[in-house]
């Protein structure tokens, strides 16, 4: 339990859960006849928003930094597609309260500063090299050699049978 209030206290997480309380607020106001945006942008801002903190979670659960990066990478993603599709909103003119559009996207804005720092923490020392390349930390090639491939390792000894 202490792991869940631990990310509750977060003030990325924290902020990710505005958002969504935000978007689900936009939503509410985009028309429900208006059957083009609600299963095109509405559908696509609530997967985003969903996705965010549930990501940021999942991070919270695994130490390896090219896992916490890939979750990262994911998070940024649905963070600017929904920036870009509020902000598409503004052309509608079905939708009446464009503050919502607003107050979302300053939200996204705080969002990602809070973002760059909480990926700075992330330790680079605690890592297995991305074999694809995209997810290494600093100085670290998907072409160089694992160290623990010269960890000798007998599987009959380490798991020492007693059939013999």
């Amino acid at each position: 339990m202490s792991q869940h209030n631990d990310l509750k206290q977060m003030p990325l997480y924290q902020k990710a859960e505005q958002i969504l309380k935000i978007t689900m607020g936009l939503a509410e106001i985009v028309p429900k006849d208006n059957a083009f945006l609600q299963e095109t942008t509405v559908r696509f801002m609530m997967e985003n928003a969903f996705l965010i903190p549930a990501k940021i979670a999942g991070v919270a659960g695994i130490g390896l930094y090219d896992l916490k990066m890939e979750n990262a990478t994911i998070i940024r993603k649905a963070a600017r597609e929904l920036y870009v599709q509020a902000g598409s909103l503004h052309y509608e003119e079905t939708i009446s309260d464009k503050d919502y559009i607003d107050l979302l996207r300053a939200e996204i804005e705080e969002f990602r500063l809070l973002f760059i720092d909480w990926v700075a923490g992330f330790d680079q020392w605690n890592y297995i090299i991305d074999r694809w390349g995209l997810f290494n930390p600093p100085g670290v090639s998907a072409h160089d050699k694992d160290p623990d491939d010269d960890i000798p390792f007998d599987p009959d000894t380490f798991f020492d049978s007693d059939d013999d």
